[in-house]
């Protein structure tokens, strides 16, 4: 399952047929027949495999009972696991486009999956747990569109394991980047002006 998700997420779907995926699995096409009816089936239980990790996550103690925001960082955190431990079928979930009727039901879970989120934030914005000037629905695409940017720069066999990654996550997500004494920030909510200082190259 991992090397034909890694494969799909090399060649496209489309473009992979099933004489790449018995060279990859240094087998015949018969053998993977023996499995599974075709590539159609392949693609079926990878995006599952991820769905499921996913949404057991949602399901979990610390997912479901508490204060919303532990809830939501809970979830998140969880994710950041399964995206480690599942990279191949994660990846390959994130890339779908709902070309077959597969890929459509992968997509409609990962809808449910993303209004499961937006309720968290709803239900800490109504506890007072959350700031209540951010739209749920952006916060939670916001927050998962860092969860899900890992696909595109994580090296597993380098770097920090899932836990650390998602603390890390988490802290920025929950807690931001700034020092309690890094600066007063703008009362005013304007964006910094650009100037000559770190991070912008001279004119």
């Amino acid at each position: 399952m991992r090397v034909a998700a890694r494969v799909f997420n090399e060649r496209g779907y489309d473009g992979t047929s099933m004489e790449d995926l018995a060279r990859a699995l240094g087998v015949t096409k018969s053998a993977i027949y023996h499995h599974v009816s075709g590539k159609t089936e392949l693609l079926r239980r990878s995006l599952d495999l991820a769905l499921d990790a996913l949404f057991a996550v949602t399901r979990e103690e610390s997912s479901t009972t508490g204060p919303a925001i532990d809830r939501l960082e809970n979830v998140l955190h969880g994710s950041v696991r399964v995206l480690v431990e599942q990279l191949p079928h994660v990846t390959l979930l994130l890339r779908v486009r709902g070309n077959t009727e597969v890929e459509k039901h992968a997509l409609a879970r990962r809808r449910e999956f993303d209004h499961l989120v937006a309720d968290l934030v709803r239900e800490g914005i109504a506890a007072g747990e959350i700031r209540d000037d951010v739209d749920p629905a952006v916060a939670s695409r916001l927050l998962f569109g860092m969860v899900n940017s890992i696909v595109e720069w994580y090296k597993p066999d380098r770097g920090l394991d899932a836990d650390e990654l998602a603390d890390s996550l988490a802290r920025i997500a929950f807690r931001g980047l700034r020092t309690q004494g890094g600066g007063e920030g703008r009362s005013d909510g304007a964006r910094p002006r650009s100037g000559s200082g770190p991070g912008r190259s001279p004119d």
